[in-house]
């Protein structure tokens, strides 16, 4: 019967390979929403980390959480340092932790904390050890491959946080730990101490005394972990209250994010709802036509004993097994436009897709294909059942 399916199928090869090109282009589409779609929220929630409130300057929330969580924004502005103590004081505040942007290596950007930021990861190294003074450098596991550089080398950053900006060669750093990639935003970034930030940036404050300094310095962002449910409730109302101060929570950013990436996935998925639904009425004209040019054929096996059902059974089964190659092709289709699209993203230093298998979702895309398959099968199948053999054998040739 397969056999026999597989040749009827393909006794037609303009068409059959028509069909299956609709098929398989709606089955890409779909896999590939279905995917990427995974692969982003996968990747968001491995970069928020369990961070529960960015405090910046005043701004854009949206903004804020772009430049402080996955370092894809420019930074609303810088806030005092003493805000960092303000918010340890605080009693709903488990952990602050601070960032200092201003700079960059090759695009990549340099961040200015402390050792506590790699712990938020749960990061380790793969080479060497953490900064212990300052102009002293951690590197991201993707920042040490693209550049070459490894324990010992020095380098420069440059001004801004693209490239392009002003060498600060007068201040070069000392790469005394590479981090294990962790596919997190840890691995694009070069990770230093606070006070390095300040001393390439502050070299005005070196004839200052030391208390007028510390006043004058100033740091990005704060990354903040609560201590308590009530939290979520009263800090960001206090932040905001604060001179200067904006607060943006993650989880509540991140979701407006997916939102308005929604209406994009929104249009492919419709675009290969359109494709499948064309596909499905290709094949229910392409298998009518079969059943009525084959009719002869159809007659000739009831004649040789095979029932009626077993008839219609070969109609279905030959839908099913284009059903089954286009399955394949899509979803071979589907990963590959995820995967060329995680390439674009790693060139563009942008955000990164979290891993994944095959998602649960993705096991609908070979139902979907055979559900549509059967669909468009079951008229011409019901047509091969009904079919009048005594009637047909005795019209005239």
């Amino acid at each position: 019967m397969i056999r026999l399916a597989w040749k009827y199928l393909w006794s037609s090869p303009l068409t059959t390979a028509l069909n299956l090109l609709l098929l398989t282009l709606g089955l890409a589409a779909v896999t590939f929403v279905l995917r990427a779609s995974a692969q982003v929220e996968a990747g968001l929630r491995r970069d928020l980390a369990g961070i529960d409130l960015v405090v910046g300057a005043k701004g854009s929330p949206m903004q804020i959480m772009l430049a402080g969580v996955f370092h894809l924004d420019a930074p609303t502005g810088n806030i005092p340092l003493a805000t960092l103590e303000l918010l340890k004081r605080q009693p709903l505040v488990a952990q602050a932790v601070p960032l200092s942007l201003g700079d960059s290596f090759r695009g990549y950007r340099i961040v200015g904390t402390t050792p506590d930021y790699v712990g938020l990861y749960g990061a380790t190294l793969g080479q060497g050890a953490l900064w212990t003074r300052p102009m002293q450098a951690v590197l991201g596991a993707e920042v040490a491959r693209a550049s070459g550089l490894k324990i010992g080398d020095r380098f420069a950053g440059s001004h801004g946080l693209a490239e392009g900006g002003g060498a600060h060669g007068e201040h070069p750093f000392e790469v005394v730990g590479v981090l294990a990639e962790s596919g997190s935003v840890l691995d694009r970034l070069v990770l230093t101490d606070l006070a390095s930030v300040w001393e390439v940036h502050e070299a005005h404050h070196a004839g200052a005394a030391h208390e007028e300094a510390d006043e004058a310095r100033e740091t990005t962002l704060i990354l903040v972990r609560y201590r308590s449910p009530l939290a979520a409730v009263m800090l960001p109302r206090w932040v905001n209250a604060q001179d200067g101060l904006q607060s943006a929570a993650p989880a509540l950013e991140t979701a407006r994010l997916m939102r308005l990436v929604g209406a994009g996935t929104e249009v492919l998925r419709g675009f290969g709802i359109v494709l499948l639904a064309a596909a499905g009425l290709s094949v229910w004209v392409a298998l009518l036509h079969a059943v009525r040019a084959r009719q002869g054929d159809l007659a000739m096996l009831r004649m040789l004993g095979a029932p009626a059902s077993r008839v219609a059974a070969l109609i279905a089964l030959e839908a099913l097994l284009l059903a089954g190659l286009a399955a394949v092709l899509g979803l071979a289709a589907g990963h590959g436009l995820v995967a060329v699209l995680e390439r674009l993203l790693a060139e563009r230093q942008s955000l990164r897709l979290g891993p994944l298998g095959v998602s649960e979702a993705e096991w609908l895309v070979p139902l979907l294909a055979c559900g549509l398959a059967l669909l468009a099968a079951a008229w011409p199948a019901w047509r091969a059942y009904r079919l009048d053999v005594t009637s047909l054998l005795q019209a005239p040739r």
